[in-house]
C-alpha cells in the first residue's frame, strides 16, 4: 500500500519522481505528492486522484525546478482521500517535509502531546504528526540524525519514513520499521523507494534498508547509521530483471500478461529444486535430519498465500503423514496460540512484506519455532528474518490480484512436500518418481489450458450479469474454489463465496434461487460423486451449475470445462487457471479497472 520514492542527483528530480511514482501505481493509492528542494526552499505539490492529476497540475514536473525530492502515492488510512490529506507533509514553517507508509499507532496520544506543546495540524493524519515529531526533535538537537533516532524511540507502529530538511538542501534522510524501503545508487545519483520497479529504469544496483536503520542520501552516495548514529555497512544486491519485465508486452492488462506467464513461472521454480529427477533443497538449507524431527506444519498467510497454505495442507497430510496446521496469519497473531518448538513454522508471502505475515513470523520465532518463508522478492523482511528462505521464480508481479505468483507458491509448497516423502519415507522411490514426473509436466498443461482460453471468455459473457456466484468443492477441491472465488470478487466485485461442497446443505443452500451461478470444481477422485451430488441439489432450486474438471462422465452440469489429467495433488496449478481467465473475462465485460481494483493494493504492509 502507498508509494515512497525519492531523488537526488544533477538532473530536474519532480520528472523522475513522477515516472518512478508510475512504477508503484499498482500498490493502490488516491492521491499523489511530491516535494522538490530548490536551493533553501521546498515546493509541495499534491493532488486527488490519479497520477495523471499530479502530472498534468505540474505539466509532468517541468514545473517544479530543483535536483532533489521525494514523492508518494498515498491510500487513505487516516483521513479521508483529500488534497489537503496527500502526502507530503509539512512542519508549520515548511523547513521540514516527509512523506510516510504504514502506521503510526500511537499518532493520538504523539498528537496530543504536540497540541500541548504549541503544535498545530492541518489534515487528519498520522503522518503530520510524524513529521512533526520530527521537527520537534530537530529544533530540539538540529541535528536530523538526533531527530529521527528519537522519532524512532517516541512512536509505535509501522513505517518508512523520508524526510528532507531545508536546512541541508543536498541530503535526503530516510528510515524505516515493517514497511519495505529499498536505496539505490549511482556515481552520482541516488534513489529510494519503496520497491525496485520504480529505479529500475536507473540503476539495478539496491541497498535493503534494515529495520530501524536510517540512511542518508547525498548524490551518488548513501550512508547508513544505527540507531545511536553510528555508521553500519551494508551489502549491495544486483537486480537480474530489467524494467521490460514490468512492462504489459502487448497484453490490454497486467493481469492478462501474469496468467499467461505462469507456464515459464511454474517452469522456472521447478528447475531451481528438481535436480536429475528429485527434489533438492539444498539452496533452502533445509536438511534430512530436520525434516526428520519435525513433529507438525503450521503455515501462515493471507489472502491467496493462505489459499495456497490450505492446498499444502491437504497434499502433506496425505502425502507426508504429518499434522498440518493452516492459519490466517491476521488471526494467528492475536489468538495467543499453542505452538511446540518441534513444529516448522512456515510463512507464505508473494512481497515478503505482509505485516500480519511478518508478525506472526516473529511470534513463531519467539516461541522457539524453526521458521520457513515461501517469498518472491530477494531481501524482503520476512526473507531475512525467517531462519531459511524458498524463494519461488515468480519476477515482478504488477497487478494487484494474484495470478503468477499464486502459482509458484503452489509449486513451492509441492517440492517441500515431495522432499518431507522422500525424507520420511511415506512415499516410495517408484511413486515420487512418478510424482516428480508429473510436476515436470504441469508448463505444458497450464499452456493447453490457456491455448483454449476462448471457451472460458465465451462463459464470462454469458454470466457477467450474475449478481451471486457461489463455488463449492472438497478437499484440495475446495481449496481451489477459495482462490476462485477471491479472484471473481476482488476484481468484478460480484458477490462471490466458496464452501466445502459438504456444508452446503447446513445453511447456505437456502441462498440457490433461480439464475444463481454455482460452480463446481470436481477434481479429487474419493469426493466427486459426493460433490456431483450436492451440485444436483443446486441445479433442481434454479441453479446454473457449470463443472470443472479431468472430465468424468459422472458429473453433470450445465457447461462442462475439462482440464488435463494430472495427479489429484496438483490439480491446484491446473484448475486455477480457468478460474483466474474467469474471473478476468468477467472483470473486463463490466467495464473495470482489472490491474488496480477498487480499495485494494498489491502490498499489504499495514493492519
Amino acid at each position: 500500500m502507498c508509494g515512497i520514492v525519492g531523488y537526488i542527483g544533477e538532473k530536474q528530480a519532480a520528472p523522475i519522481l513522477l515516472e518512478s511514482l508510475s512504477k508503484l501505481e499498482y500498490r493502490g493509492y488516491d492521491s499523489a505528492g511530491v516535494a522538490v528542494l530548490d536551493g533553501g526552499d521546498i515546493n509541495i505539490v499534491k493532488a486527488k486522484g490519479k497520477l495523471s492529476c499530479l502530472a498534468e497540475k505540474t505539466d509532468g514536473g517541468k514545473n517544479v525546478a530543483g535536483t532533489c525530492g521525494i514523492g508518494h502515492t498515498r491510500w487513505a488510512t487516516h483521513g479521508e482521500p483529500s488534497e489537503l490529506n496527500a502526502h507530503p507533509h509539512r512542519n508549520e514553517g515548511g523547513t521540514i517535509v516527509a512523506v510516510h507508509n504504514g502506521i503510526i499507532e500511537n499518532y493520538i496520544q504523539q498528537k496530543s502531546k504536540l497540541t500541548r506543546l504549541g503544535y498545530t495540524f492541518y489534515s487528519d493524519t498520522d503522518t503530520e504528526v510524524a513529521t512533526k515529531i520530527v521537527d520537534y526533535y530537530y529544533k530540539k538537537y538540529g541535528d536530523p540524525l538526533k531527530a529521527i533516532s528519537n522519532f524512532i524511540l517516541k512512536v509505535r507502529g509501522s513505517y518508512a519514513l523520508a524526510v528532507m530538511f531545508s536546512d541541508h538542501p543536498d541530503e535526503i534522510y530516510a528510515v524505516r520499521k515493517d514497511n519495505p524501503m529499498i536505496i539505490g545508487v549511482t556515481e552520482s545519483e541516488s534513489f529510494l523507494a519503496s520497491d525496485v520497479p520504480a529505479i529500475l529504469n536507473y540503476t539495478r544496483k539496491v541497498y535493503y534498508v534494515g529495520n530501524e536503520e536510517i540512511v542518508c542520501l547525498k548524490k551518488g552516495q548513501a550512508d547508513f547509521f544505527n540507531l545511536d548514529g553510528e555508521k553500519i555497512q551494508k551489502q549491495i544486491s544486483n537486480i537480474t530483471w530489467d524494467a521490460e519485465k514490468a512492462e504489459k508486452g502487448g497484453y490490454p492488462h497486467f493481469m492478462l500478461k501474469e496468467i499467461h506467464e505462469q507456464p515459464k513461472v511454474i517452469s522456472d521454480t521447478l528447475n531451481c529444486f528438481i535436480k536429475n529427477g528429485e527434489i533438492n533443497l539444498s539452496e533452502v538449507g533445509l536438511t534430512n535430519k530436520e525434516i526428520k524431527k519435525y513433529s507438525g506444519i503450521v503455515i501462515a498467510a493471507c489472502g491467496s498465500a493462505y489459499h495456497v497454505g490450505v492446498v499444502m495442507q491437504y497434499v502433506f497430510e496425505s502425502l507426508v503423514r504429518i499434522p498440518v496446521r493452516v492459519e490466517l496469519a491476521s488471526e494467528f497473531r492475536y489468538r495467543n496460540p499453542v505452538m511446540n518448538k518441534s513444529q516448522l513454522f512456515i510463512v507464505i508471502s508473494q512481497s515478503g512484506e505482509t505485516a500480519d505475515s511478518l508478525a506472526a513470523l516473529r511470534l513463531a520465532k519467539s516461541a522457539g519455532l524453526s521458521t520457513l518463508a515461501i517469498v518472491n522478492v530477494l531481501g524482503s523482511t520476512i526473507a531475512r528474518e525467517a531462519n531459511k528462505v524458498l524463494y519461488t521464480k515468480a519476477g515482478p508481479e504488477i497487478s494487484v490480484a494474484t495470478t503468477k505468483a499464486y502459482s509458484a507458491q503452489l509449486i513451492a509448497g509441492y517440492v517441500l512436500a515431495l522432499r518431507f516423502a522422500r525424507v520420511r519415507k511415506t512415499a516410495s522411490k517408484e511413486e515420487l518418481k512418478s510424482l516428480v514426473a508429473e510436476l515436470s509436466g504441469l508448463p505444458e498443461k497450464v499452456q493447453s489450458i490457456l491455448d483454449k482460453k476462448n471457451s472460458m471468455q465465451r462463459f464470462a459473457s454469458s454470466m457477467a450479469g450474475k449478481k451471486d456466484v457461489f463455488f463449492i468443492g472438497r478437499g484440495v477441491d475446495y481449496a481451489i474454489c477459495l482462490e476462485g472465488s477471491l479472484k471473481l470478487k476482488e476484481i468484478s466485485y460480484i458477490h462471490s463465496e466458496a464452501y466445502a461442497a459438504g456444508e452446503l446443505k447446513h445453511g447456505t443452500i437456502s441462498l440457490i434461487e433461480d439464475g444463481t451461478l454455482v460452480i463446481g470444481v470436481l477434481t479429487q477422485p474419493d469426493t466427486i460423486e459426493k460433490t456431483a451430488s450436492n451440485l444436483e441439489e443446486t441445479k433442481t432450486r434454479g441453479a446454473n451449475v457449470a463443472t470443472l474438471s479431468f472430465g468424468s462422465r459422472k458429473i453433470t452440469g450445465d457447461v462442462k470445462f475439462t482440464i488435463p489429467q494430472v495427479n489429484p495433488y496438483f490439480a491446484a496449478s491446473l484448475a486455477v487457471v480457468p478460474l483466474q481467465l474467469f474471473a478476468y473475462y468477467v472483470s473486463v465485460l463490466r467495464g473495470n479497472d482489472v490491474d488496480k481494483p477498487r480499495n485494494l493494493a498489491k502490498s499489504v504492509t499495514v493492519e
